[in-house]
């Protein structure tokens, strides 16, 4: 196999890793913070049911969750569902990493002064105003690091998703190193992790940097 259908094999995978990538974030971000409401919340029931959640996404394989939810829809109730594969890759991670942005959030949050709030009070803010306008901005630019450091783990944690058999970067680059019996294909699928880590690491730095209002 030439170099140049190599690459374009790969650069399949390519597209794939980044789908689940960019997925995982889109549902897991908003999520986490719905679930931090629930950590944090003054209902014991609320918050028992959000702790629990947070213990089993973070005590277990994020492989194990790939294979439960992929395969409990048939196991439970029977259903055989087609094309179910790649949204049951994104629930995995999406619920998965909830857990972890959720704890990241909760931590934000609860390092705030009270102070803030006690004075958005008496400005008359709500207490939706006070978070949304004077509280989350300030979360959002204290958890960067965590949130930064979380994102790299995610890009390579995409290539998980073989245990489901679906075609990522890693997946592709196995079939092509056993069938050329070559170390190459493994080779360049690790430059694209570099790659695409060092992006995300870069992107992630520029925007730590506009929000540094105390520079």
């Amino acid at each position: 196999m030439s170099v140049g259908t190599m690459l374009l094999q790969l650069g399949k995978g390519m597209i794939s890793t980044t789908e689940i990538f960019f997925l995982t974030l889109l549902f897991s971000l908003p999520l986490g913070l719905f679930i931090s409401f629930g950590r944090m919340s003054k209902n014991g029931l609320l918050r028992g049911i959000s702790k629990f959640y947070i213990s089993i996404m973070r005590g277990t394989p994020l492989m194990l969750q790939l294979l439960v939810v992929y395969f409990a829809p048939y196991y439970l109730f029977g259903l055989n569902l087609r094309g179910y594969r790649f949204p049951a890759i994104i629930l995995a991670f999406s619920i998965n990493y909830a857990a972890y942005f959720a704890e990241i959030y909760r931590g934000g949050i609860e390092s705030m002064p009270i102070g803030q709030y006690e004075a958005a009070r008496v400005l008359g803010y709500s207490k939706t105003q006070t978070f949304m306008k004077i509280i989350l901005p300030q979360v959002i630019k204290r958890i960067m690091p965590s949130v930064t450091n979380e994102t790299i783990t995610l890009v390579k944690d995409t290539s998980l998703a073989f245990v489901l058999a679906h075609a990522e970067m890693f997946t592709l680059a196995k079939q092509i190193a056993a069938k050329e019996t070559s170390m190459m294909p493994l080779m360049a699928a690790g430059i694209f992790y570099y790659i695409f880590n060092f992006a995300v690491a870069f992107s992630m730095e520029r925007i730590e940097k506009a929000l540094n209002y105390y520079r």
